[in-house]
């Protein structure tokens, strides 16, 4: 059978309605004492009502309950209006609560729910009562009683059944045999870093720590989730309270923080940390298993949004503070050193000879023209060219014999006659080249240094033909539209590097470096011509040393002969049908790096010090000059480095 109770109150009675079974309560403005007999119908427990027990109740219920269950929310009821259920033998007498906590009749064990009133003696072993007085009377509310047992080191404690035993978890974590300066208490619940941020600030303002004279220091040990306590004993031990009061689960066991990070950026650490989320959640087992912890990253302030549940969320904090730490830099310095030699030699004879016999009508005839030509290098200081154009010879020593002008046939330009040219040359050039990149990264981090210039070359030419606005007809009509298509490429030095530093005194450099230069166009290219030399490769250098990457070592030679047939072989007079040329070219090429590890801001200052100093010395040498047209205080130079630099904040 199924018993329902409907409370609904008619003008100043009370409508019942009982079953044996199941019970719902639903009391409006109800009378009390018509509710406690409605509760001993229920219960079959016998009640004594203090005439002082008197009110209205109200309780909204749609869920069944048993006997015991209504007997709870009974003692519920009484204790929001301020009365309490006393047992006393086989009855239950209903006082008010001052009247409760001095009955002789509290029980020392709870006989209902966590609303009934229990007293409790609570023997302490390490801790002195009269030390834990004081802060136990701040935990128990102005209804209960906390008071010392003379005579022996206990405490009786008289409240609610369910603040109680609170009160009694928290003397059992307090009471601990611990004598030493500093205490090391772990935490269940909440997180060490926060709590010891939240005491230390109490401390500071309340002067809530300073027992006897000597304050308690509170510190986090996040690895462990605990809390460092040292001082005064009497001052540890009221800290200790204070934690156990504050080391309670949340009702929501998900917790939404914000970490601001100093080093890392938090839009890198979301992928990691969401991971790692993945693998706690799923070792926490049992509910928190089902629940994803969220992790969001804010650019603006560099922080990490994280909602999960505190467990989940004291390994994040770890992995955070592991992670957010500030990276050594590294300065890598490069020496590109180039040294070249060149020699070229050029000597030769060369001749011509006509002899054309000239018509009666003044043009030329029948005869003989004949000879060598030897043009050099590039095709310049042939005979042949230095009789249409002398200009053309190329430098160097240039002899000839000229025997007048003479037109040739189907030409209207009158020619030089050389009958023979001598030509020798010699040159010697050197080239040294050395450049000394240098630039400051992060670890791991890749990052690239460009000097250079942008250079057009060619890559295509056309001509169109327009008309001619101003007439004619034919190809003379006709206007040439020149259209060439350009591209720029970058000509200088790069480097890209991304160092690694070891866990020694070692880097690892991912090495790639491109060093191109433009060369003298010799006569016959199209477009200008570069040099270019590229190097990729990783090393492992000590901090500090120099390494070298690699060079190249080469030594080019090149002869060239030209002559006549049969005539340039022989001995002493073959030298008159011959033309010989060389060229020698000798290069060094090498490229050193050098790592120096900025560990510390001292590092730091001193390397870029040395650097900041050079230049602003250059600087102060170019104002001194006394051949300058500009002023010397018009002359930048930079300030002077300040001794002791600024100090950034590190805690």
């Amino acid at each position: 059978m199924r018993h329902l109770i409907a409370a609904v109150l008619l003008g100043a009675s009370l409508a019942l309605s009982a079953q044996p079974g199941d019970h719902t309560l639903n009391l409006k403005d109800a009378d009390i004492r018509v509710f406690i007999a409605t509760v001993s119908e229920i219960t079959g427990k016998s009640f004594i009502v203090d005439p002082r027990v008197e009110g209205k109740v109200n309780v909204v219920s749609t869920k069944p309950m048993d006997a015991a269950e209504v007997y709870r929310t009974f003692e519920s009821v009484l204790r929001v209006h301020g009365f309490a259920a006393v047992p006393s033998g086989s009855m239950v007498k209903i006082v008010p609560e001052a009247i409760a906590k001095q009955d002789g009749d509290a029980g020392t064990a709870p006989s209902g729910g966590p609303d009934a009133i229990v007293t409790r003696v609570v023997e302490l072993k390490h801790v002195g009562a009269n030390e834990l007085l004081p802060i136990l009377q701040q935990l128990v509310p102005q209804s209960g009683q906390v008071a010392l047992v003379s005579g022996a080191n206990a405490l009786l404690i008289t409240d609610r059944a369910g603040n109680l035993a609170r009160v009694e978890a928290i003397i059992r974590r307090v009471d601990q045999a611990s004598d030493a300066a500093i205490e090391v208490i772990p935490l269940q619940h909440a997180s060490a870093a926060e709590l010891a941020r939240t005491l230390s600030m109490l401390a500071e303002e309340k002067g809530a720590a300073a027992v006897a004279g000597v304050p308690t220091k509170v510190f986090a040990d996040a690895r462990t989730n605990s809390v460092l306590l040292s001082g005064d004993r009497a001052a540890r031990l009221r800290m200790r309270t204070l934690i156990g009061h504050l080391d309670t689960p949340l009702e929501n066991s998900d917790s939404t923080n914000v970490v601001y990070l100093r080093y890392a950026k938090a839009e890198e650490l979301v992928g990691v940390l969401e991971q790692t989320a993945a693998t706690l959640t799923g070792q926490a087992g049992g509910e928190n298993a089902a629940k994803e912890a969220t992790i969001q990253a804010h650019a603006e302030t560099n922080a990490l949004i994280i909602t999960a549940d505190p467990a989940v969320f004291r390994g994040l904090s770890s992995v955070i503070r592991q992670l957010d730490i500030p990276r050594a830099q590294v300065l890598i310095e490069g020496v590109i050193a180039e040294l070249s030699d060149e020699y070229a030699r050029e000597i030769g004879v060369q001749w011509q000879s006509t002899n054309l016999q000239e018509n009666a009508d003044g043009s030329l005839g029948e005869g003989y023209i004949g000879g060598t030509n030897f043009p050099g290098q590039g095709g310049a200081g042939g005979i042949l060219g230095a009789a249409v154009n002398p200009g053309s010879v190329g430098s160097g020593l240039n002899i000839g014999y000229v025997g007048g002008t003479i037109t040739l046939p189907g030409s209207d330009e009158p020619i030089l006659q050389i009958g023979a040219l001598v030509r020798a040359l010699g040159g010697d050039g050197r080239n040294n080249i050395l450049s000394s990149p240098s630039v400051v990264t992060l670890d791991n981090q890749e990052t690239e240094l460009s000097v250079g210039q942008e250079v057009p070359f060619i890559q295509g030419e056309f001509t169109t033909n327009v008309a001619n606005p101003s007439g004619g007809d034919g190809a003379a009509g006709l206007l040439g539209n020149p259209f060439r298509t350009i591209e720029r490429k970058e000509v200088g030095l790069k480097l890209t590097v991304t160092p690694r530093i070891n866990e020694g005194d070692s880097v690892r450099m991912d090495i790639k470096l491109e060093s191109s230069s433009l060369a003298p166009t010799p006569a016959g290219a199209s477009d200008l011509i570069t040099n270019k030399r590229t190097l990729s490769n990783s090393v492992l250098v000590p901090d500090g040393n120099m390494l070298v990457l690699g060079g190249l070592i080469s030594n080019e030679t090149r002869e060239n002969i030209s002559k006549v047939p049969g005539l340039g072989d022989i001995p002493v007079l073959g030298n008159l049908f011959r033309y010989r040329s060389s060229n020698t070219l000798k290069r060094n090429l090498m490229i050193f790096l050098k790592p120096t590890i900025l560990r510390d801001r001292a590092t730091e200052m001193a390397v870029s010090g040395a650097k900041y100093n050079f230049i602003r010395a250059e600087q102060l040498k170019a104002r001194e000059r006394r051949d300058s047209l500009t002023r010397p205080q018009d002359n930048a130079v930079l300030p002077e480095l300040p001794d002791k630099p600024a100090q950034a904040d590190d805690q």
